[in-house]
């Protein structure tokens, strides 16, 4: 019994990790099928930049409304009735006709995009603050590994498809296939993963039978909000997209059109540096649980160097010759392995500094403030590449656009992170001490 005890978080973590590489595979490879979805229905730029947006409109509105779904209701039954939406939607984008259908039915996923705050709620659960860094980088790494299975699906299972598979396009077969995922990852979590008590692994709770209930209430979300850490940690969320989304945006196109690339050289340049990037996650998660042990300081140090470091390589990168193909793969390597080490260590200072049964609320609103950043990212890096290019007399220049955003907003990011650095370490311990207390409390009701 105690032994199955032991290695049921580990079951959980295995579960979501599958949920979340398949959701990530479905939602990012849309952009890879681009042009023959584009062919069915007679896209341009313009309309297929509506479809890639509604998503995301969907998924930032419903934020808020997830995050406070899951502090006040079962969150494993909640993140099962997303992954079935997650299968739903996506069956019903492979079956419309129509370009308004399509576009109605590709912005209804976005309301499963925003399930992800409960997820790493439930796993804070289930892991205390010296692991989270870990298990969060391990999960985030299913990102880029979905999107490079993604771009396999898109690119070479989609072609083989074409025609076989109830006589539909290649890409709606895909839709197919990864719709019907999403409904057994339903099944998988609404029976297999348990619901535990909110602040179940903190250290003041550790082998205590009863904790109590931490019950939701809008007192706690205005206090963690309070915080000043929380001010900055929001501020760089905001900021801290830009380069991703830049970068997912432009990058391909700018190894083709600026530095020479085909679709072979692009696709085993890309493909290890993906994979790199998804190491990143880990390696940052773990660097900031062992850091954070030594000091409450920790996991914002290992972001700060993060950020330092990818805009340091990626300035490297952008600068080296186009001839030097070696040379571009090894900066872009190195600024691939940096990029993520803020990500899993953000989450977890949100869940160092607020109560458990607030958390999947501040951690939606965090996400909320990115998602407005990721809005705009694009669209100013868009209008960058074209000024920059007006200024040498071509179409566009999407070096120097991809370069003024990103280390920009990287540098930015550096600073907001110097400013959590003076709050951190008070807004850590408040909340040891608020659990300590409830832990006492709970005692002596106990006794």
């Amino acid at each position: 019994m105690k032994k199955t005890r032991k290695f049921y978080p580990v079951f959980v973590v295995i579960v979501f990790a599958l949920f979340m590489l398949l959701h990530q595979t479905d939602k990012l490879m849309i952009g890879s099928l681009q042009v023959p979805i584009s062919k069915s229905f007679g896209l341009t730029d313009l309309t297929w930049g509506f479809i890639n947006s509604g998503a995301l409109i969907i998924a930032t509105i419903l934020y808020p409304l997830w995050g406070y779904l899951y502090d006040r209701f079962a969150r494993a039954k909640l993140l099962a009735l997303a992954s079935f939406i997650w299968g739903a939607t996506t069956w019903l984008s492979s079956i419309v006709r129509t370009y308004p259908g399509f576009l109605a039915t590709r912005a209804s996923t976005g309301i499963d995009d925003s399930s992800y705050p409960g997820l790493y709620s439930l796993v804070a659960d289930y892991f205390g603050p010296k692991l989270r860094g870990k298990v969060y980088g391990i999960l985030q790494l299913t990102s880029p590994i979905g999107y490079l299975i993604g771009m396999v699906l898109a690119l070479m299972v989609a072609p083989i498809l074409d025609g076989k598979l109830f006589h539909l396009e290649g890409w709606r077969s895909i839709f197919l296939i990864t719709g019907f995922l999403g409904i057994v990852m339903a099944v998988v979590i609404y029976f297999g993963i348990k619901e535990v008590p909110r602040g179940q692994a903190e250290p003041e709770f550790e082998n205590r039978e009863e904790i109590g209930q931490f019950r939701f209430n809008w007192k706690e979300v205005k206090e963690a909000v309070k915080k000043r850490t929380m001010w900055f940690v929001f501020l760089q969320g905001f900021a801290g997209v830009f380069p991703w989304n830049v970068i997912t945006t432009f990058f391909f196109k700018y190894l083709m059109t600026e530095r020479g690339y085909d679709d072979q050289s692009v696709l085993f340049t890309m493909a290890p540096i993906i994979l790199i990037l998804a190491a990143g996650y880990y390696v940052g998660g773990a660097l900031g649980d062992w850091l954070f042990k030594k000091t409450n300081k920790g996991r914002i140090l290992v972001s700060c160097f993060g950020v330092i470091m990818g805009a340091f390589f990626l300035f490297l990168a952008l600068k080296t010759p186009i001839d030097n193909r070696s040379m571009f793969f090894i900066y872009m390597s190195l600024t691939a392995l940096f990029m993520p080490f803020s990500s899993p260590n953000v989450i977890a200072t949100i869940f160092d500094i607020t109560t458990p049964e607030v958390r999947s609320t501040t951690q939606a609103v965090e996400y909320f403030v990115e998602n407005i950043g990721a809005a705009f990212a694009p669209t100013i890096a868009g209008a960058l590449s074209v000024y920059f290019g007006s200024l040498i007399g071509a179409e566009s220049n999407l070096q120097a656009a991809i370069m003024a955003v990103c280390i920009t907003a990287w540098v930015l990011c550096f600073f907001l992170y110097l400013g959590a650095l003076f709050f951190i370490d008070g807004d850590v311990k408040k909340l040891r001490a608020q659990m300590a207390a409830r832990a006492a409390d709970t005692g002596s009701n106990q006794a």
